[in-house]
C-alpha cells in the first residue's frame, strides 16, 4: 500500500509552509512516527512525523513552498523493514544542514567582469538591477542573444570593488520562511506605525539585594527554578498596564481594542532566530508561575518545539538585549501590539544619591510605542511606573512580603 503524506495544518492562519529540511534520503525506511522532516511556517519551525512504517519516496525539495494538504512524500507501507546488516540510512540534522549549504553557494552568482559583453536587460531585470544599484554591463545574460532575464538580476550581486588580496569568498543563502515573515513583520511595524522610543534608567539594586536574599531558597522550595529578572520586569509590566491601560490597546481600523488581561510577549533567540512566545495572564501568576511559564517557552524554543498556538496573541512585548551586552537600543514594536520594553545591560555607574555620588547598578529601559494610540503622558507615565515598582519591589511588587511573594 502506498500512504501519501500530505501537509497537516500547523495553525488556523497558515496557509504554506517550506520544505526546510529532509531528515531522510530518498529510499530510506523510515519508522512511525520518525521525524521525516522540518518544515518552516511564517511563525515557526515544525517537524513532520511519519504517518506509517515503510520506505520512503520524496515528493518535494528542500526549499519549495508548499500549500497545506499537499503530498510532500509517499510511503511503500508493504516494504520489508531492512535487516540489521543494512540499517537505515538516517541523515543527521547538521549532515544535512552542511549538504545544504554546499547546494546554495554552488548555485550563487558571482559577479561577472565589467570586460564581459553587456547585455540588455528585461524591463523586470532593469527594475531589479536599479534597486540593487547594479549596471546591466557587469552582469552576463543568459537570456536569447545574451539578454539579461529577470532570474539574472535577481542572482546578481553588487561589485565589492576591486580586490587587493586576501580571502575574499561569500555565499549566497535563502532565508528560512521564519526569518523572512520576522522581516516583513519588522519593515511593517517601521512603516505602518507612529513609532517612537522614551528612556529612562533604573537603580537595580533593590532587585538585587532581594534576589541575593532569597535566590537560594527559591530555588531549593521550586524544584529548582531560578528567581530571575524577569520575573520582576514582567510583574513591574503588568502593574504598569493596570495603571495605563492605553499601552495595552491595539490599532484595529478606526477603532481601539483595550484587553483587561496582560498576555506577555517574551522575546527569545531560538536555533532558526528570534521567536516571541507569549506568557498568558501574566497579571494573575505569581513569581514562581512566571519563573516557571518562561523556563517552559525557553526550553521549547531552544529544542525547536515550539507551537504556532505558543506565539499567537500577546498584548504586550518584552525583549532583553541585555543579554547579549546592549546598553542601549530602540526596539521594534510586534505588531499589532502598541508597546514593546526594552530590557538592556546592568552597569555599574556613579549617580547621585540624597545629594551624595554613589556607585550602583544601573540599567536603561526603552519603551517603544504606537504614537497613533498613545499619547505621551501615557507612554512616559507606563515607564516611570515600571521603574518605581524596579526600585521598590518589597512594596509595590511583593505587598511588602517577600516571603509570601516568593511562596517560600
Amino acid at each position: 500500500m502506498i500512504l501519501e503524506m500530505k501537509v497537516p495544518s500547523p495553525g488556523e492562519s497558515i496557509k504554506e509552509v517550506e520544505i526546510a529540511t529532509w531528515l531522510v534520503k530518498e529510499g530510506d525506511y523510515v519508522e512511525k512516527d520518525q521525524a521525516i522532516a522540518e518544515v518552516d511556517s511564517d511563525k515557526a519551525t515544525l517537524e513532520l512525523p511519519a504517518e506509517a512504517s515503510g520506505i520512503i519516496s520524496l515528493k518535494a525539495e528542500e526549499g519549495d513552498t508548499v500549500a497545506v494538504g499537499a503530498i510532500v512524500c509517499h510511503i511503500d507501507t508493504d516494504a520489508a523493514k531492512p535487516s540489521a546488516a543494512a540499517p537505515v540510512a538516517e541523515v543527521k540534522k547538521e549532515e544535512k544542514a552542511v549538504e545544504v549549504k554546499k547546494e546554495e553557494v554552488k548555485v550563487a552568482a558571482p559577479v561577472a567582469p565589467t570586460s564581459y559583453a553587456s547585455g540588455t536587460p528585461s524591463p523586470a531585470a532593469r527594475k531589479i538591477l536599479d534597486e540593487k544599484n547594479i549596471q546591466p554591463s557587469t552582469i552576463v545574460g543568459t537570456g536569447k542573444d545574451g539578454r539579461i532575464t529577470k532570474d539574472d538580476a535577481i542572482n546578481a550581486v553588487p561589485s565589492m570593488g576591486t580586490p587587493t588580496g586576501g580571502n575574499r569568498g561569500s555565499e549566497r543563502t535563502k532565508l528560512s520562511m521564519l526569518r523572512r515573515k520576522v522581516a516583513e513583520r519588522l519593515v511593517a511595524a517601521k512603516n505602518d506605525t507612529a513609532m517612537l522610543t522614551t528612556f529612562n534608567e533604573v537603580n537595580m539594586t533593590p532587585i538585587n539585594t532581594l534576589r541575593n536574599e532569597y535566590k537560594d531558597a527559591f530555588k531549593a522550595k521550586h524544584g529548582g527554578l531560578g528567581l530571575g529578572y524577569m520575573s520582576f520586569f514582567t510583574k513591574a509590566v503588568t502593574r504598569a498596564l493596570e495603571l495605563f491601560p492605553d499601552v495595552n490597546s491595539m490599532m484595529d481600523g478606526d477603532y481601539k481594542v483595550a484587553y483587561d488581561f496582560a498576555d506577555i510577549s517574551i522575546a527569545v533567540s531560538g536555533p532558526k532566530g528570534l521567536m516571541v512566545p507569549v506568557v498568558r495572564n501574566a497579571e494573575n501568576l505569581s513569581f514562581r508561575g512566571i519563573e516557571a511559564e518562561i523556563k517552559r517557552l525557553a526550553i521549547k524554543a531552544r529544542d525547536g518545539q515550539i507551537t504556532v498556538d505558543d506565539m499567537t496573541g500577546g498584548t504586550f512585548t518584552i525583549t532583553n538585549g541585555g543579554v547579549f551586552g546592549s546598553m542601549l537600543s530602540t526596539p521594534i514594536i510586534n505588531p499589532p501590539q502598541s508597546g514593546i520594553l526594552g530590557m538592556h545591560n546592568i552597569i555599574e555607574r556613579p549617580i547621585a544619591v540624597n545629594g551624595k555620588v554613589e556607585i550602583h547598578p544601573m540599567m536603561y529601559v526603552a519603551l517603544s510605542y504606537d504614537h497613533r494610540i498613545i499619547d505621551g503622558r501615557e507612554s512616559v507615565g507606563f515607564l516611570v511606573a515600571v521603574k518605581e515598582a524596579l526600585e521598590n519591589p518589597v512594596e509595590l511588587l511583593c505587598d511588602g512580603n517577600p516571603k509570601k511573594a516568593f511562596e517560600l
